[in-house]
């Protein structure tokens, strides 16, 4: 595991412990190399009572089966020649090779990619819409969480032609655990305590996916929210044809007709229903008065939007039950 002293890479520890099939061989963590991993996070102590956090050395990646990596992005496209060489299976959490345009990548994250020769060898890792792709590859970009939330409520209605595909909104707000591990004056107590704030405006570098993933041209304006995890997102669109709530609805349940992850429901979705699982919660209304389409989805956005959501892909590509590791049960209250 690369990059595992982050949110993210702690996480997946979490996941993997319990997962039936998947031992942890390593975690690296560059600037917390020596660190055990239950001294950064205590929560972590009884599943790993003496493991530590390494620097990441390329020949760790000869003698196992899977490496996940959470790194920041731009870190793992430097990584990945070598580490697809040493003929792992690889899922990669971060922006790198999400994108299947390299010039759309320069345009959003402001620099060229370094390896851009690689990207047709990823799948776009969201299972519930890309599973056909993913279980032939060898190498998957999991989603970014906003984008997950967002794909998951509006590419069935995209692809079944009910909602134009110009001038698609999203609004979402995410808790801080989004923004990483890192200190920031932003995501410090005394600022997003009791405060609701929109940042990022029209130029988030999830636009980009969101637009990949959904098949349309979007507004993206996300929001922090004064709590730890979660993500809600809040879509709106145009109907393309006639259309109901009930027919959304019924739409939405036949494209995630067994889905293990997926509760599609009448109910507003709430983001405290999600926490700890790999589970979206979906709805949809149509607004005869306005004319408006909208969808929306809760995740855990360290989970679904993030490692769970890679554990499922690594299932996939390891040939394993879909589900193993992972609940599509939140904890509550």
């Amino acid at each position: 595991m690369v990059g595992a002293s982050g949110y993210a890479g702690a996480e997946l520890l979490r996941l993997c412990h319990s997962h039936p099939d998947l031992d942890v061989a390593w975690a690296t963590g560059d600037t917390q190399a020596g660190t055990l991993v239950g001294h950064l996070y205590p929560s972590l102590t009884a599943a790993y009572p003496g493991l530590a956090f390494q620097t990441y050395d390329p020949a760790m990646a000869a003698d196992v089966d899977l490496v996940l990596l959470a790194l920041p992005h731009g870190a793992s496209q430097r990584l990945m020649p070598a580490l697809l060489a040493a003929g792992p299976k690889v899922v990669d959490l971060g922006a790198d090779f999400r994108l299947r345009d390299p010039a759309v990548y320069e345009r959003w994250y402001g620099e060229a990619h370094a390896a851009a020769e690689l990207l047709d060898r990823f799948a776009y890792g969201l299972p519930e819409l890309q599973r056909d792709e993913i279980v032939k590859a060898d190498a998957v970009a999991a989603p970014g969480c906003y984008p997950t939330a967002a794909a998951l409520a509006l590419a069935p209605l995209t692809a079944a032609g009910v909602i134009e595909r110009a001038g698609i909104i999203v609004d979402a707000a995410s808790g801080v655990s989004g923004a990483g591990r890192g200190l920031k004056h932003s995501t410090h107590f005394g600022t997003a305590n009791e405060d609701f704030t929109a940042y990022g405006l029209l130029d988030h570098r999830h636009t980009s996916e969101m637009e990949q993933s959904i098949g349309g041209t979007v507004l993206f304006t996300p929001h922090l929210a004064p709590m730890t995890r979660g993500i809600l997102a809040t879509c709106y669109a145009r109907p393309a044809a006639p259309t109901s709530t009930e027919a959304l609805l019924r739409l939405l349940e036949e494209a995630y007709d067994g889905e293990p992850f997926v509760v599609v429901s009448e109910a507003s979705p709430s983001t405290k229903a999600t926490w700890g699982s790999n589970a979206a919660h979906l709805t949809a209304r149509y607004d005869e008065r306005t004319g408006w389409v909208v969808a929306l989805a809760a995740i855990d956005n360290l989970v679904k939007g993030a490692s769970g959501q890679a554990l499922q892909c690594a299932n996939l590509l390891l040939g394993l039950p879909e589900t193993a590791g992972l609940s599509s049960i939140g904890v509550y209250p």
